[in-house]
């Protein structure tokens, strides 16, 4: 006890412990530690082996993990990322790779409402989707707004989630999404990015969600200026890198002297993949607001040929829908309007034959993607083609 306590205080100190445990009874202690809990591995013998699963065809977004996506600010990652929110609510490909389907909540503290109605609104248009029946595409628009997921405790060196945190994993308790996008690092966590204990804390929290809810996490992030500067995309320091299962990087295509190329030419690189081979580009295009891939190669477990195809159908329409805008009408019959042929001498044919672009227009008539419309007087009737219009709503509204 202290020197200076009174002969009167330290009476009272006493009765007091001598009033809360009671003679006979003992003081109690902290619980002992538990073992740790353990599974053994004896156990698999008998069960059947699990195989790995992912939300899309080329093995880049693995299940119940974060996928991180880093890009410079313009580079186009936010957009990317609604297309694939987009793919996989419709169904539909995203960048022609085969995706599941499923609801999505997209938490953007980047872009406001506005500009999300916009960004929709152009992919839909231009990959001839109904915004009217992504139903299931939850968007948290907190662009201005406190955004923050984890932040630094005040003792330092460990993390804690905030009150919003707790309010998204709710929302996914409700929606049970396939696919969380979150829009980005910056803003959801406001912690020190440098520092590898936070940065193995915070992505170790977001791959429990994606765990608890059977999601895919995507992480939306701006590479540093070593990054940058490296190639390597990276952000803050290694060891988010090292937390996620998987790793993509946006960039723009530069000469090595750093000049840009095209401005609307892309690369996304595969940076890291735990699940799947690493190291691949997909080069891409912005066109009629979304970004298009330029190449056709074969994915893990799809045919390159296939692939080509589709490649091909979306330049065909990509091409019908150009000339459309500038009061151009193709035709399916032969003549000097034959679209095929009047797309392969177009400057972005990229090499594809009129013959290739006649099988493609088939394939498009026969999946109703496009229609043939016959105008004129009976005398001289004409056959045009046009995109089919975008499924409507039950209500009309597209």
């Amino acid at each position: 006890m202290n020197s200076w306590y009174t002969p009167e205080q330290m009476l009272a100190e006493i009765g007091a412990v001598v009033e809360r445990y009671r003679p006979g009874e003992a003081v109690p202690s902290a619980p002992p530690p538990l073992p740790l809990e353990t599974v053994s591995a004896s156990i698999f013998a008998s069960q059947a082996t699990p195989r790995r699963s992912f939300l899309d065809g080329a093995a880049l977004f693995p299940c119940r993990n974060v996928t991180m996506l880093s890009g410079d600010g313009g580079t186009g990652k936010s957009l990317l990322a609604l297309q694939l929110a987009a793919a996989v609510v419709t169904g539909s490909k995203w960048l022609g790779i085969d995706v599941e389907t499923g609801p999505v909540v997209y938490l953007s503290a980047e872009d406001d409402l506005d500009e999300m109605h916009i960004r929709l609104k152009d992919i839909c248009a231009a990959e001839n989707l109904s915004i009217g029946r992504m139903k299931t595409l939850e968007l948290a628009v907190l662009a201005g707004r406190d955004a923050v997921l984890g932040t630094e405790a005040q003792k330092g060196g460990k993390v804690e989630m905030t009150p919003l945190f707790d309010r998204l994993r709710l929302k996914l308790a409700r929606s049970r999404p396939r696919l969380l996008v979150l829009d980005n690092l910056a803003d959801v966590f406001a912690g020190n990015e440098n520092v590898r204990p936070l940065a193995r804390q915070f992505v170790s929290a977001l791959r429990g969600q994606a765990i608890e809810f059977d999601c895919v996490v995507l992480l939306l992030s701006h590479p540093s200026l070593s990054g940058i500067n490296s190639g390597s995309g990276m952000s803050g320091n290694t060891a988010w890198n090292n937390s996620v299962r998987s790793r993509l990087y946006l960039l723009r295509e530069k000469e090595k002297d750093g000049a840009e190329l095209d401005p609307d030419n892309r690369l996304l690189q595969t940076m890291k993949s735990n699940y799947g081979p690493s190291g691949g580009q997909v080069p891409l295009r912005w066109q009629a607001g979304r970004f298009i891939r330029t190449d056709a190669p074969a994915a893990p477990g799809q045919n390159r040929g296939f692939l080509k195809a589709a490649w091909i159908e979306a330049k065909f329409l990509d091409l019908l829908r150009w000339h459309a805008d500038k009061g151009l009408r193709l035709s399916p019959m032969k003549g000097p309007n034959y679209a095929p042929a009047v797309f392969a001498r177009h400057p972005r044919a990229e090499g594809v034959t009129s013959r290739q672009f006649d099988r493609a227009m088939n394939v498009l008539l026969e999946t109703a993607r496009i229609e043939v419309e016959t105008t004129g007087p009976p005398s001289k009737l004409r056959q045009l083609l046009r995109a089919t219009p975008a499924p409507h709503d039950e209500d009309g509204r597209d």
